[in-house]
């Protein structure tokens, strides 16, 4: 704003003076000595020249007493414009019969001298200025080239463009392309537009997510700054700091801007800095060195030579702007009407070819720790594959942590923002990068749980085919015969049946599989329990027979035996057909019990038809336990009340226990368990109810004999009477023995009517026997 208002009283000159100052109206006078030209060369034409020759000024502080004194510096180099002028007034073909001029100031990269000079270029130099003629005259140049400075350009533009001055500038500023404010700027130069979206895509190239930006505190610096921040956000790189600095403003600006970077983590600073800041900031950090940083500038300084005499600078990265013959250099000159795509199309292709001179160089640069790996600079590691980004609170996106994916979900890729989720058959690998297809488990043939479980239901059903062979072989023997060898028959075949019907639970399980497994087991078991529960009432209505002449055997003889036993089980078909018609079981996905496997299993459909199932069972089982344990006195060898009570004791210790093992058994062990206890149960049975009596058919052959039979029932008798209540002598239990030779002596006794525990037992014939 000052600088505009310092322009506009400088230019326009003051047409109406007050005669006090004794000066006629319309008749201006320059305060102040000419600015001369540093070169200059008379023609018909004359060009202006403003070049950045030196970067210092002799400046004083302004009194407004006196008349300040003329802005100094000194010549440095300006013959490019010089030697240009020269080849085209030699030129036959350029320009014939037409001689340049030139006027060429050290502008000292100072915007007041600028001015100064624009002003003179305009104007000229005469010190009185009168309005009475401006209309008819021109300006003392007829184009303006140079000043590589934005600032400086910036203000030319604006004041050339009032009076139509045509400018042509090197200056990078992306702000001068706006025509409307600009309408007579034209550039030789990309604007900082194309180079900050090339240095964003060079620092994003290398994996430089993390950086600092340092920047001069002017037109260019901060147009070129805020191009190259937009372009970085969009690349995803993150800035640390971003400081100013202009090498007029105080040094403890710059102090400050340098323990910044001392303190930064960054490892890699932007900076877009013209040369004569950056060799202040140079020197300010020389004093106490950072940490090795990697530069990346801006074209203004990174191809200064007066830079490599800072140690800093070893390894800057930058564009450069290509040395070489502008095409139609000629044109550019005779139409001053430019055309802006040449130059637009010029500035793509040359970054395009710097970023791939770049890129496929890389191996070749060596950085600024002499060595030929790529630096790193970034905020946080990146994230592997099988974590995600979590950006921390209050930091630059830049800044995360890594999380590892939940549960179930994965990531695969690196700095990945979310995890995905697997589908309910897959599931994450141990590194969370990939989902691989849940593995299925059930209790199969091929597992040691599986050959285990196998084995014993085979080796059981050995046991009960065994045992019927002993009895079928031996089923004319006492004891055989004293214990309802029909009922035995059968059971031993709904016990192998039991062993057997284990094997079904083991495999994979298929819809046929699932009904059988559960309705053979249900079936067996009650066909096994009912043949144990009558054998108990057979013997429970023997010997517990209250009244003499009692015909309640009559009532339950084998016809009542085999009855119940159909009914028994005709009950518990009739529950399977019921369960298999409504919901019948089927095979199973499990995905809920375990996360990372799927458990394929049989689903019990209605749980109400295998509890059902499972109830039916226990309620026999219970009873034949009751019956069983009234029975338990009598003669053991007769009829083994006893025996049943300790397999019936531990067929429901079995299934009591089952319940909350089935329902807290995760997976196959479900299954295993259903097996472990089918198998306990039936070898509960078989052993307690037919070991004994195996063991006195195979080891005690002397002992199956009427004779010893009935000696011990005789004794378990008189035991059983001796604790008989007066109630319970009432009781007549004959047992009569037909001796081998009968005592004709005696006459035969009056035949008694049939008492409810009536035996008759004939004694074996012996060869010896003693008087």
């Amino acid at each position: 704003m000052h600088v505009s208002l310092l322009l506009t009283v400088i230019t326009l000159c003051i047409t109406r003076l007050s005669p006090v100052f004794g000066v006629n109206l319309g008749t201006c006078i320059l305060q102040g000595d000419p600015q001369l030209p540093a070169l200059f060369k008379n023609g018909d034409f004359v060009i202006g020249g403003a070049f950045t020759i030196h970067y210092y000024l002799r400046t004083e502080k302004h009194t407004y007493t006196r008349q300040p004194q003329p802005l100094v510096c000194k010549l440095r180099f300006a013959r490019a414009l010089q030697f240009a002028i020269q080849e085209i007034n030699n030129s036959s073909d350029l320009l014939p019969g037409i001689t340049l001029g030139y006027h060429i100031y050290d502008s000292c990269a100072s915007v007041p001298m600028v001015m100064k000079v624009a002003v003179q270029l305009t104007n000229g130099v005469d010190l009185v200025y009168n309005d009475t003629d401006a209309c008819v005259k021109s300006a003392a140049v007829l184009a303006l080239v140079g000043e590589s400075g934005s600032t400086a350009a910036i203000s030319t533009s604006r004041l050339f463009g009032r009076f139509g001055i045509p400018q042509v500038h090197y200056a990078t500023c992306a702000c001068l392309s706006d025509k409307r404010q600009h309408p007579t700027f034209f550039r030789t130069i990309p604007s900082d537009h194309h180079q900050a979206a090339a240095l964003a895509r060079m620092v994003k190239h290398f994996g430089w997510t993390w950086i600092g930006a340092v920047r001069s505190d002017s037109d260019y610096g901060n147009n070129g700054m805020a191009s190259f921040l937009k372009a970085a956000e969009q690349e995803g790189i993150c800035v640390e700091y971003s400081e100013a600095y202009y090498r007029t403003q105080p040094r403890s600006k710059l102090k400050r801007v340098a323990d910044v970077i001392r303190r930064s983590t960054a490892r890699v600073i932007v900076a877009f800095v013209a040369a004569g800041d950056m060799r202040f900031l140079l020197q300010e950090l020389s004093q106490q060195p950072p940490p090795p940083m990697q530069w990346i500038g801006s074209e203004a300084w990174v191809t200064d030579p007066q830079m490599l005499r800072f140690n800093l600078c070893i390894g800057a990265v930058g564009f450069a702007i290509p040395r070489s013959v502008i095409p139609g250099f000629r044109n550019f000159l005779l139409d001053l009407s430019f055309s802006c795509s040449l130059k637009r199309q010029t500035a793509t292709y040359a970054i395009a070819h710097a970023l791939h001179s770049i890129i496929c160089n890389e191996k070749a640069i060596i950085w600024y720790d002499g060595s030929e790996k790529v630096p790193v600079s970034v905020c946080s590691e990146s994230c592997p594959p099988g974590t995600r980004k979590a950006v921390k609170k209050g930091r630059p996106v830049c800044c995360y942590d890594c999380i590892n994916c939940a549960e179930g979900e994965i990531s695969n890729e690196t700095d990945s923002l979310d995890c995905y989720r697997c589908l309910p058959e897959y599931w994450p690998n141990n590194e969370k990068d990939k989902c691989l297809p849940k593995p299925v488990e059930f209790l199969s043939w091929d597992e040691i749980l599986g050959i285990i479980l196998a084995a014993f239901s085979v080796a059981g059903s050995l046991v009960a085919l065994s045992i019927t062979l002993v009895f079928y072989k031996n089923r004319a023997s006492p004891i055989v015969k004293a214990n309802n060898s029909e009922l035995s028959f059968l059971l031993l075949f709904s016990l192998t049946l039991c062993f057997l019907c284990s094997l079904t639970f083991i495999g994979r399980p298929t819809e046929w599989s699932c009904m059988l497994r559960h309705t053979a087991f249900g079936i067996t078991f009650v066909l096994c329990i009912s043949c144990v529960l009558g054998k108990t009432i057979v013997v429970l209505m023997a010997f517990k027979a209250t009244l003499p002449g009692s015909y309640a055997m009559k009532w339950f003889g084998p016809p009542q035996q085999r009855l119940s036993v159909f009914v028994f089980t005709l009950i518990q078909i009739l529950i399977c057909v019921l369960w298999l018609t409504i919901s019948p079981p089927f095979p199973y996905n499990n995905m809920q019990h375990y996360k990372e496997k799927i458990i394929l299993e049989c689903s019990l459909g209605s749980g109400f038809g295998f509890w059902a199932v499972l109830g039916y069972i226990g309620l026999l089982a219970f009873l034949c336990f009751v019956l069983a344990f009234l029975a338990r006195k009598l003669p053991d060898n007769f009829n083994e009340a006893k025996f049943i009570t300790f397999s019936m004791l531990i067929f429901c210790a079995v299934w009591i226990t089952f319940v909350p093992a089935y329902v807290s058994s995760p997976g196959k062990f479900t299954v295993a368990v259903e097996i472990f206890a089918i198998l306990a149960s039936s070898f509960g049975l078989i052993l307690c109810i037919f070991a004994p009596k195996c063991f006195i058919i195979v080891f005690r052959p002397g002992q199956n004999t009427k004779k010893h039979l009935l000696d011990y029932i005789s004794f378990a008798l008189w035991v059983n009477e001796s604790t008989l209540t007066a109630n319970e002598a009432d009781v007549d239990c004959n047992i009569s023995i037909q001796p081998d030779h009968a005592d004709v002596s005696q006459p035969d006794p009056e035949p008694s009517p049939p008492s409810p525990c009536s035996v008759e037992l004939q004694p074996e014939p012996t060869t010896d026997r003693e008087p």
